[in-house]
């Protein structure tokens, strides 16, 4: 692991003309953050994809920003290496680009985020140039791309025709010339992947798109095998946490029912008693009321 200095969106920038390959993990609360950066992750992404692995629903249409401030606030808190970007949630910057600018700028004010993502090519190239201009660093994403699942008619890859291709590279230097400092290539042919991070000078980020981009970004629950309801053909599973919770969660079950848990060691002390308890003696109860001493004079 190289030092603990700072990941930012220059030292980005110049990770790929050094051959520096760049590890992107999604995070989602303050724990993960913490332990991701802990082991030397470059870059956090706070992910809509929150929207599938946390909160269970089947795409990443329904996540809010507000909902992403949440998030990125949480993963701001763990983070001290790591660069944290905060993904533009669906509709949050496609109906203009004075929407996409308070968008962005609300993620960094109100999350922290020190950079944002947004998805698309050349029709939020405006976007992204205003975002920039704000002093704001903008993530590309091109290729498969999640918030567009009802128009492609789910996630699928993309790229593989000749026409596709070509769109796919006017795409991404469209976004390399609005100023995005780095770009996510998702869901395309590994071949792809490589003309795509040979077109451009920024870095690029690939899930799903081979071993020659600049980088790469697993969702940190896919990573840990946490998700298992589904596996792309593109996730490899570090850990398989998921049969360990499962395990973990039984082996409490048990010993609860059991009364195995908590031990001795998990209690704490009984308190001492301020008064040490009285013994019986045995002897019965006086009976007799005592004789009562009035005035001098009452005596005999």
């Amino acid at each position: 692991m190289e030092g603990r200095q700072k990941v930012t969106a220059p030292w980005v920038l110049r990770a790929k003309s050094r051959g520096r390959k760049l590890s992107v993990v999604t995070a989602y609360d303050s724990t993960f953050s913490r332990l991701l950066d802990e082991a030397g992750v470059d870059i956090l992404l706070v992910g809509d994809s929150l929207g599938m692995v946390v909160q269970g629903q089947s795409n990443t249409l329904g996540v809010t920003l507000d909902e992403m401030i949440y998030h990125t606030k949480a993963v701001v808190r763990g983070a001290k290496r790591a660069q944290v970007v905060a993904d533009m949630p669906f509709m949050s910057y496609q109906v203009n680009v004075d929407q996409a600018v308070r968008s962005a700028g609300r993620l960094v004010a109100e999350g922290g985020a020190e950079a944002v993502k947004l998805e698309g090519g050349a029709r939020v190239a405006e976007a992204v140039e205003r975002i920039v201009g704000c002093g704001i660093p903008v993530m590309g994403h091109v290729g498969l791309l999640p918030q567009s699942v009802l128009a492609m008619g789910g996630f699928r890859v993309q790229g593989r025709e000749q026409e596709a291709l070509k769109v796919l590279i006017d795409d991404i230097r469209a976004i390399e010339g609005a100023g995005a400092y780095a770009v996510v290539i998702e869901g395309v042919p590994s071949d792809v992947g490589a003309q795509l991070s040979r077109a451009v000078n920024i870095p690029t980020i690939g899930i799903g798109a081979g071993p020659e981009c600049d980088g790469q970004v697993l969702v940190c629950y896919d990573l840990l095998g946490l998700f298992r309801d589904f596996k792309p053909k593109f996730v490899k599973r570090f850990g398989e946490l998921g049969n360990a919770v499962v395990e973990a969660a039984q082996r409490y079950v048990a010993e609860v029912q059991s009364g195995a848990f908590p031990g001795e060691e998990h209690s704490f002390a009984p308190r001492e008693p301020a008064v040490p308890p009285v013994e019986h003696t045995g002897a019965e109860p006086l009976t007799v009321s005592p004789r009562v001493y009035g005035p001098a004079d009452d005596l005999p």
